[in-house]
Parts: structure tokens; sequence; C-alpha cells
């Protein structure tokens, strides 16, 4: 008798209106936005009223749902209009807020029922007694502390009903739960409502310290500089151990990355997430599967505290760094079968001879030389060097519009972790 497993949802990011509507297209079952008030990301694109209205008819259609993130922590004064910002998120169709203020909390659940609340992974919840506490104020679902091993998800689980959403994919903070403060002091820029540098991931000199006030550079006698940083977060060679321990919802890291990422990462969860779950006892991880997701990856990839404690081995720095091995170069706007020519919306220089792959939505792929390509103006060129270019291609296969294009990134160097 065939097993009956809940299915997780997949939750992408979207930064802009383009990004959700890629992210949807790709296979997220649901996103989570900010709008222009209360988000931790105030340099992400931050979505109006007006574009969280059509993004919620966009997902309506699709069978998607849409999340706004207000997660930040509140200062004297700064729940003025909280009640007014929920009303109208209400009002606009939204399926569920992220708050990990419980003055926010509060507010929402009190101007606004049935309006769903989500904790933020900022609250730091990490055992079921704290779940099961925020269940009894109102809360539907909380994402855990990344800290959170597998062995302890398992047992939350076990023991309280709520829902769970965990991350699975993206940059991790160094700080715990994302709860820091060092771009305070670094730059004065507040990283718990929404300003954060990264100074986590600056470059530093190492000194020693002497007791007669004076320090000396190190730099000489280090082999590189000094980072507080973490590599990136992957859990797709893991997605039984989180469908079997009855994880809600997939989360994926990422408003502010783009649209090359928002669809590859997307569309690899969603395929692995189907596959399990149309046979679990045959499901094999498929090496292509993992292989897509290093043409994105921007740094080395682990599985952060799921299942022991990270070491330096996890800290980011070095040859830990990994430059892109594919660069992102448009999206199919049109194809004439008939005429064989892909109408193409650049985004980065194509040239004539480059070898172009095609990616869609279900993990449609396709590859293609360029050969002859023609601008704007319909003149035949050898090298297409202007972004958001309307440029026709030919190629002897069908394309569908709204499939992805990259290339292989010149020069640039995969590198390696050194065990």
């Amino acid at each position: 008798m065939k097993r009956v497993l809940k299915r997780p949802e997949v939750l992408a990011p979207a930064g802009t209106l383009e990004k959700l509507k890629i992210a949807i297209i790709y296979g997220a079952d649901a996103v989570y936005i900010g709008g222009n008030a209360y988000g931790l990301r105030t340099r992400a694109g931050n979505f109006t009223f007006e574009e969280m209205k059509e993004a919620v008819l966009f997902a309506k259609q699709h069978g998607a749902r849409i999340y706004v993130a207000a997660n930040m922590v509140t200062h004297v004064g700064e729940t003025i209009g909280a009640g007014d910002f929920f009303r109208k998120l209400k009002d606009i169709g939204i399926s569920a807020v992220i708050i990990s203020d419980p003055a926010l909390i509060e507010i929402c659940l009190r101007e606004t029922p049935g309006l769903p609340v989500h904790l933020s992974t900022q609250a730091s919840s990490v055992n079921a007694q704290a779940l099961n506490f925020w269940k009894n104020e109102g809360v539907e679902r909380v994402v855990l502390g990344r800290e959170v091993s597998m062995q302890e998800l398992r047992e939350i689980r076990e023991n309280s009903s709520i829902e769970i959403e965990v991350f699975v994919h993206g940059a991790m903070c160094i700080a715990y739960s994302g709860r820091c403060v060092l771009s305070n002091y670094m730059s004065l820029r507040d990283a718990n409502r929404g300003g954060c540098s990264q100074s986590c991931r600056w470059k530093y000199d190492l000194y020693d310290s002497l007791s007669d006030g004076y320090r000396n550079s190190l730099k000489d006698k280090v082999t590189e500089k000094f980072s507080m940083s973490s590599v990136d977060l992957s859990m797709i060679e893991h997605i039984p151990d989180l469908i079997e321990a009855g994880v809600d919802s997939l989360k994926i890291e990422g408003r502010m990355k783009s649209i090359h990422y928002v669809s590859t990462v997307a569309n690899v969860y969603k395929k692995a997430v189907d596959t399990y779950l149309e046979n679990p006892e045959t499901y094999e991880l498929q090496k292509e599967w993992v292989e897509e997701l290093w043409k994105v990856a921007q740094r080395e990839l682990s599985t952060g505290f799921y299942y022991g404690r990270p070491t330096e081995s996890e800290q980011l720095f070095g040859i830990r760094r990994r430059l892109p091995k594919y660069k992102f170069v448009g999206e199919v706007v049109f194809y004439d079968e008939k005429k064989q020519l892909a109408t193409i919306r650049q985004r980065n220089v194509i040239t004539k001879g480059d070898e172009l792959e095609f990616y869609g939505p279900n993990f449609v792929h396709s590859k293609a030389i360029v050969g002859e390509l023609w601008n704007g103006e319909k003149e035949l060129i050898d090298r297409a060097p202007n972004p958001m270019e309307l440029l026709t291609m030919a190629i002897d296969h069908p394309v569908k519009p709204g499939e992805m294009i990259r290339r292989k990134a010149d020069g640039l160097i995969h590198l390696y972790r050194e065990n």
C-alpha cells in the first residue's frame, strides 16, 4: 500500500513583481515579498499596494500564495500605522504575514482577524514549547531558527501541531537566527530594521594583542584576511529527510537575487519534491539537480546546522568563494516555428558562436549555438552588447516564451573547497 505523505510547499523569494511571476511559473507554491514598511530588506524591490494587487491576482490564477514579510524589530513609535498596513494587506488578499516583533503580532491579530500570522525566523524559535506558545497566541506557522538540527526538527514536529517552515537554500546569517548588531556598529545601519550592510562578509586584518596598548598586523603571518561570514545553505540532497520529518514549507532565501537564481532554484526544489512524493521507495537524487544549483551558486554550499555544528569548513574565506560558472543572458519572448526564429530579451552580452543553454519550468532543457543574430533594428550582427534589447536569433528547435537563457561564464574559474 502506497504511503501518503504531506506535500510541503516550495516557498520562493521575490524582490520584484517580475521575480514573483518567474518564481511561480518555475514551480513555487508560494512566494514571500516585502512591502514598503516593517520589512528587513529595505534595498530589495519592495512592493507597493498596487503591485501587491497584481501579484495576488497572478498568484490566484496559478494556484499560488503570497506572504508579506513584516519582520523588523520595532522601536518606540514605529508601530504607529501598523494596523492600517495589515488591514490593507488583508483587503488585497495577501495569504499571510511573516512577523517577529510581538507588538506587531498583537496588532495584526487584533486589527485583522483572519489574516494568518507566520512567526519569522528572527524570533529564534527552536523548541516545541516555544511553537506551542505561539500557537496559543494565534500564530499559524513558525519559521524555525536556522540552528535547529534534523533530530530536533523531528522532535519538534512530534510535539507540536503548528505549521513548520524551514530554510532549505540560500545565504545564511552568521548571527543567531539573523539577529545581528554588527552592521549597526560598523556602518550605523540597523540590521534588525532592514538596513544590514553585511559587515560579516567584509574582509578584516588580524592583529596581535600587546599589553602596552600597541597592536601589530598579522597580515604577513596569515595566509588570508579574516571574515565572519558563512557559506550558503543547500538541502537538495536531503529532501526525503525534510518531507519525512513533516515540514510544511521549504523556504528559499534570496529576495535580492536575480530571476536566474529564483527560476533555477525553484525549478530544482519543485522537481525534487514532486519526484519523491511520486514514489518515495524508488526516489534517487539526480546529479543534474545538483549541477543545476551550482550554475547559480556564488559561494560554497553546506547543510548548516541540520546534521551537526558548522565548523571552520562552513566559514567563507579564500577559496571557499565560488565564482559563477554560468551567466544569465536573456529570456525567450516569442518563437516562430515556421521561420525557426526566436525573439529574445537580452540581459547580458550574446556573441555569435556562443553555446547557449535554454531552460524552462518542469526541468525542460535544450542547447543551441548562436548563428544568425539580428538586433532590434533587424540588422545582422555578430555581437549584442545592449541589455534589454529585443534580439532575433535563428534556432532550429522550438523554445517557449518564458524560457531562460544562459551561457558559460567567460574566464571564470570554478573553485572547489580544499578538504
